[in-house]
């Protein structure tokens, strides 16, 4: 075998900082879930004594994971856990606005027992939502790790970094690409296939504002592709399917894309 190979391999593995495996942070974080939102879980506490019991064992647990990464944290491992359950509550009031905006947006949603269960949307808000907790604490790489998850099983890709207000209805979901600095307001929906992203930027430019700002109010249809960082849709304004935009609309504002589509008789199929 090639010995310059073995020995690049092989000095990975020398200089790489053990870091918690994947697996061991999204079961917490779905642990943590599944305590917020009793729905998807099989086992209910039967008493506060017992709840604060197992959050704070979730504490600890979180602890042991930011302890294997201690030397790029900007804190001690036992202050960055005590920090993030801190914001579990807001947290929780958050996801709970998002529900809220599921049922009474969607039609289809019977109830807020099936939005948790089964809306992949929600499941992809949560999975953002707790990931930007841990992201406002400048602890790395477990947001996006986070948030990779989710996006693998549901098709939704938030980056933890985006900036979102609640009551946000993703609907349907497949297809959804929210970039690293967007900005989204309180009661917007959006519908699959629709992308907050960025124009062609050079590296250089990474830390700065990329992505739109969509204000409050603002449905985004099917397919929508909103690029640039400069770029506003003003509140209360709705995009229709498949429009391309790069550039700011006013408040109110009605912006669809018109295809031409032409429909002509060819007599039977042979």
């Amino acid at each position: 075998m090639n010995k310059d190979f073995i020995n690049k391999v092989y000095n990975k593995h020398l200089h790489t900082e053990k870091i918690p495996s994947t697996s061991s942070v999204c079961k917490l974080i779905t642990k943590i879930l599944l305590t917020l939102f009793p729905e998807q879980a099989k086992r209910h506490f039967n008493s506060q004594e017992e709840l604060i019991e197992r959050l704070n064992l979730y504490k600890h647990d979180l602890q042991s994971i930011l302890e294997l990464m201690q030397s790029s944290l900007p804190d001690k491992a036992d202050v960055l856990a005590d920090k993030f359950m801190d914001l579990l509550s807001e947290v929780y009031e958050d996801l709970t606005k998002d529900i809220e905006a599921i049922v009474t947006g969607d039609p289809a949603a019977k109830n807020e027992y099936e939005v948790v269960r089964a809306y992949p949307g929600f499941y992809a808000i949560a999975f953002y939502r707790l990931a930007h907790a841990l992201y406002r604490l400048n602890i790395p790489l477990l947001p996006r790790i986070l948030t990779e998850y989710a996006h693998s099983k549901t098709g939704i890709d938030i980056h933890p970094a985006a900036e979102i207000a609640p009551y946000l209805f993703i609907d349907h979901g497949t297809g959804v690409v929210i970039g690293e600095t967007a900005k989204i307001g309180k009661h917007v929906k959006i519908y699959q296939g629709v992308t907050l992203g960025a124009l062609s930027v050079s590296k250089k430019m990474a830390e700065t504002k990329r992505h739109p700002t969509i204000e409050d109010h603002v449905v985004i249809y099917s397919g929508a592709t909103i690029l640039g960082g400069d770029t506003i849709v003003g509140h209360n304004s709705i995009i229709g399917g498949n429009v391309w935009l790069t550039n700011t609309v006013p408040p109110y504002s009605r912006v669809y894309h018109k295809p031409q589509i032409e429909v002509s008789k060819s007599g039977k199929l042979e």
